[in-house]
């Protein structure tokens, strides 16, 4: 493979893991989410993990555990089944992605680079085979918003269930548990996801999930390279714009 197509799909992927988590994790959409939760009668805990996890139907907790990893079972079993109680699974999924999809209205609107965001985007989600990314799956299913702003937010909603699903998959793969790679990766939030203990970390721990993260980047390859040259450029130019317009 060429050096410059190996850079343009390095620079494609680098948008796959960190551009998208930041744009998702926007405070000013946490905040837009919480207060949509609270019109639904949900505090924000239980719209993000019914509203999220509300693409795979009403299934039990154990469902949810595993497509979501790293919270403990216990707190995802009460925010899940008491959500369950005000609303049903698949009304708040939609409830959920309609307000990443007015988010993407009222903070997008305008950029120049959207038709082309979502035709690569698209087409790079397009190529991931589903098997075993049960979240990416179920959130890539529902249908896209035709405003293109919208449409590119959710894109980046989906890109990052597509991103974290393979992870966790990788994660489970090389032997890492999920509690061991959150509290590497965030030891400060052991407890607000439920854990009582931080467990111990050792080196292997720590090599083991460098080893999950590349193959996460291996994993994730395919889809990129199924992209044309242009398609990357696109793909990076409209990661670089939202992400500037929105962290």
């Amino acid at each position: 493979m060429a050096q410059g197509k190996d850079s343009k799909q390095a620079a494609a992927g680098d948008g796959l893991d960190g551009g998208s988590y930041e744009v998702i994790h926007s405070t000013q959409l946490i905040a837009e989410l919480m207060e949509q939760g609270k019109e639904l009668g949900l505090d924000g805990f239980r719209f993000y993990f019914l509203g999220r996890g509300g693409v795979l139907g009403d299934v039990d907790p154990a469902v949810i555990v595993a497509a979501f990893g790293y919270f403990s079972p216990s707190v995802v079993e009460v925010m899940w089944d008491s959500a369950k109680q005000i609303m049903g699974p698949r009304e708040a999924a939609r409830a959920y992605l309609a307000c990443a999809d007015r988010f993407g209205s009222g903070h997008l609107d305008g950029l120049d680079v959207l038709d082309t965001f979502n035709d690569a985007a698209e087409a790079l989600i397009a190529s991931v085979d589903r098997s075993a990314l049960a979240l990416f799956a179920g959130i890539a299913a529902e249908p896209l918003p035709d405003d293109p702003a919208a449409r590119a937010y959710r894109n980046v909603c989906i890109l990052r269930e597509l991103r974290g699903s393979v992870h966790l998959l990788a994660i489970v793969a090389t032997g890492v548990s999920p509690l061991v790679a959150h509290a590497i990766r965030r030891p400060d939030d052991v407890a607000s996801f439920g854990w009582e203990t931080a467990p111990d970390l050792t080196d292997a721990d720590r090599s083991r999930l460098d080893a999950a993260d590349a193959l996460t980047d291996q994993l994730l390859v395919a889809s990129i390279a199924a992209l044309t040259d242009a398609q990357r450029d696109a793909f990076v130019a409209g990661v670089e714009a939202i992400g500037a317009h929105i962290i």
